[in-house]
């Protein structure tokens, strides 16, 4: 096993946002109006400030005018985070840098400390040579690792938002998050530094075998593993975002059920006139869910041949959703397991 491990710690310290009155007086703040529709995403966009660096800022500067869920309402006027510089916001600096992030969102911001003394190992589908499915994006090859990948970074980004300990098992040292829609194929990634072998029960055993190590590492700490894959059907088939967790493992039940709980609740607050049908269920014939020690789930996230479901994985927007929403699911599989312990 190489050296190096992607073994991210963050501190928190607590401080007050503050916006200084005379800023507001001198209309120095630049103000947009949420239109029918309108999220965070889709407003931070029109407006040309990236979601995936600003959405924390942006929740933090209107956290009073914000509906259930960080819904916006209609026709209400909302502060734009200021992107050129920090003099708008006076914020004790608590952010980490994490390079394999990128240079553009290799900073994070401490939210909240929710997952103190958790430790989450992530897994990305395929990667190395091999580049999982792939299919054909406006005369493009479009493969399943880089898409499972960018959605990884960012979700390992969320959870070290809120304070856990994070191992990205499958690495990119030159990717980092991207924003573009078509990411471009490469067959560099890593698992832990260690070049990832051309067969496919070898690649398999060599994550397995990386996160078993890093588990009993941390035996007695709360860990849960997340592995994230892109399927592949007939073009025609569209699937929800679905999940599998091993048979025997409650924890591991639990956690690909509060996710999907998440996943349902989110579905019936922005698109309350689409039924999603996402699952979770026991597949324990699955390497993964078979082989490795934590209790995990093992997601889905969508058809790289339909047309449809490749809106949801191209779209950079739909990508960080994605990965917001799992680390919501996370954040209440957490919250739940302390609450069935305490009984």
């Amino acid at each position: 096993m190489g050296a190096y491990r992607a073994q991210f710690f963050i501190l928190f310290f607590f401080g007050l946002l503050l916006v200084p009155m005379h800023l507001w007086a001198q209309g120095s703040l630049q103000k947009a109006v949420a239109e029918k529709g309108d999220g965070i995403y889709s407003l931070l966009r029109r407006h040309g400030v990236s979601p995936t660096k600003f959405y924390n800022d942006f929740v933090q500067l209107n956290a009073m005018n914000l509906g259930e869920d960080e819904t916006l309402i209609m026709g209400h006027s909302y502060v734009l985070p200021d992107t050129l510089s920090n003099e708008t916001i006076d914020i004790k600096d608590t952010r980490v840098s994490y390079p394999i992030f990128g240079g553009d969102f290799a900073k994070v911001d401490s939210v909240s400390n929710k997952l103190d003394d958790t430790v989450y190992y992530l897994i990305s589908g395929h990667g190395g040579p091999d580049p999982g499915a792939v299919e054909k994006y406006n005369g493009k090859l479009i493969a399943e690792d880089e898409y499972a990948y960018d959605v990884t970074l960012r979700l390992a980004r969320e959870l070290l938002s809120h304070g856990a300990e994070v191992h990205i098992i499958v690495q990119d040292d030159n990717d980092g998050i991207r924003d573009q829609r078509v990411l471009e194929l490469d067959t560099d990634e890593t698992v832990l530094s260690e070049q990832i072998p051309l067969g496919q029960l070898a690649r398999l055993k060599q994550r397995s075998e990386a996160v078993n190590e890093l588990y009993l590492k941390n035996r007695g700490k709360y860990q849960r593993l997340l592995v994230t894959h892109v399927d592949s059907r007939s073009k025609g088939t569209n699937i929800d975002v679905f999940f599998y967790h091993h048979e025997k493992s409650k924890n591991g039940k639990r956690l690909a059920e509060s996710i999907h709980q998440t996943f349902l609740r989110k579905y019936q607050k922005f698109q309350p006139n689409r039924i999603y049908n996402g699952t979770f269920m026991e597949r324990s014939s699955l390497y993964m869910v078979k082989n490795t020690l934590p209790a995990m789930a093992y997601i889905e996230i969508g058809n790289i041949k339909s047309q449809k479901d490749q809106r949801r994985i191209l779209d950079p927007d739909n990508r960080q959703a994605l990965a917001k929403w799992i680390s919501e699911g996370i954040l209440l599989d957490y919250e739940s397991s302390k609450t069935f312990s305490a009984k």
